[in-house]
């Protein structure tokens, strides 16, 4: 069974420091016609089970804990009955949005998670949030960056539980080490690939 990537795009918000702004969340969903994983669980379920389908949904990886990229997963997982899987230093970013809910999981770097007979590893990527994580899929040629690289450079920093030293230094360490040609599927906009952001990071 063939493995693929399927793509949608949710719109909502994302609230933190007592600010609140609209969104556009990239929904990724990997695996077969008969199982799958979903990236995040952004605004609403019925976005995300529309790319999901009738599949049996493994697990919900979660890239970080930020609202506009967990606010759903709760509910998904009452609805799916997949496992929530957090990396446990965004403990403090989660409780933000669910101070009374939990995930199912831990991530941990280097982690492989196996759907539709591809595996996905974790790389944790503190910075733009201290439990960040990306899941390269190198049978795919692709990393999912969540908002730590984006089309363009590093995500955002300079809010709560941010750092800036340390997303370009996990974008140094973990996502430059992968093959140029690897395509970046990102948390928010367009892909890009290791190859040109690389390149761009001299102007960082």
């Amino acid at each position: 069974m063939t493995t693929r990537i399927d793509h949608a795009v949710s719109a909502g918000t994302f609230s933190l420091d007592g600010e609140t702004f609209e969104v556009d969340n990239n929904i990724w969903v990997i695996g077969d016609d008969h199982e799958c994983v979903v990236i995040d669980a952004p605004h609403n379920v019925a976005d995300i089970m529309a790319v999901v389908g009738d599949r049996r949904l493994k697990a919900i990886l979660c890239t970080h804990a930020h609202d506009d990229h967990v606010r759903v997963a709760p509910e998904l997982r009452e609805l799916t009955g997949a496992p929530i899987h957090l990396h446990p230093d965004d403990r403090p970013v989660w409780e933000l949005t669910h101070p009374t809910a939990s995930w199912d999981h831990d991530l941990a770097d280097g982690q492989e998670i196996i759907v539709g007979g591809v595996s996905l590893q974790v790389l944790h990527t503190p910075g733009h949030a201290p439990g960040a994580c990306c899941f390269y899929a190198a049978d795919l040629g692709c990393v999912f960056s969540g908002d730590t690289l984006f089309n363009g450079g590093p995500g955002a920093t300079g809010r709560s539980f941010s750092d800036e030293g340390l997303i370009k230094e996990s974008i140094r360490t973990a996502l430059f080490a992968l093959p140029d040609e690897t395509v970046v599927h990102t948390g928010h906009g367009e892909d890009t690939s290791i190859g040109a952001e690389r390149a761009r990071s001299a102007h960082w």
